[in-house]
């Protein structure tokens, strides 16, 4: 007799808004500086004042989001300094997770990053810059998580969250949306023949466009 499959356990009230308000800050919805309006966040989630208060604190201690005295919460912005440091630890980061990646490189896993570079063609198609946002996401992190290295691939989901928001406003354009797609396709060609020095290398090329764009979006604000 075979043992029954545990139930998932549903979320906890603070865990569905914790989710519900790094969802909206990752995916550009509030954008960076934007005020995080409790009482109407409360009423559009159904929740009461308390679990927002300490989800606020939970992305507060991760920097998503600053609390100033008399005025609430809001949407952290990012210094210049602070996007190149986490970009440079990503870069640094993200190729350990692509070179282990390349020696446990499957067929399945090949299967599941085309799937995603699919929606990503789609969202941008369609210029679904949340549904982009989130589908580069899934993209990136399926080569990411095929390193087998959970610690390394949470870290590396910290650094993201932390500009995500910018880069729902650099998929806002065309061009940068375009630019994706097909620096996407060329680490896609570079994985299929297995040349996981060459994805690292397209990879930081990538890292590095999104970056540039993103210091320019930061002194423009």
């Amino acid at each position: 007799m075979t043992s029954p499959t545990p139930r998932r356990r549903p979320p906890t009230t603070q865990q569905f808004v914790l989710g519900e308000l790094r969802r909206a800050i990752t995916s550009g919805q509030l954008e960076p500086g934007a005020p995080v309006r409790q009482d109407a966040l409360a009423e559009r989630l159904g929740v009461s004042r308390l679990p927002l208060r300490e989800a606020l604190k939970t992305l507060e201690a991760e920097g998503l989001v600053r609390h100033e005295a008399h005025r609430g919460y809001f949407v952290a912005v990012l210094s210049l300094v602070d996007l190149r440091e986490v970009y440079r630890l990503r870069e640094i980061l993200e190729a350990e997770a692509v070179r282990q990646a390349g020696e446990r490189w499957d067929a399945a896993t090949m299967a599941a990053l085309e799937a995603a570079q699919g929606e990503v063609e789609t969202a941008a198609q369609a210029a679904d810059v949340t549904a982009m946002t989130l589908a580069n996401r899934d993209f990136h992190f399926i080569l990411y998580e095929a390193a087998g290295m959970p610690r390394l691939a949470r870290l590396i989901a910290t650094l993201w969250d932390t500009t995500d928001a910018y880069r729902a406003l650099y998929y806002a354009e065309e061009g940068h949306r375009d630019h994706v797609l097909r620096e996407h396709r060329m680490v896609l060609d570079a994985l299929r023949a297995g040349q996981v020095e060459e994805a690292v290398r397209l990879l930081d090329e990538h890292r590095g466009h999104a970056v540039a764009a993103l210091e320019g979006i930061l002194r423009d604000s």
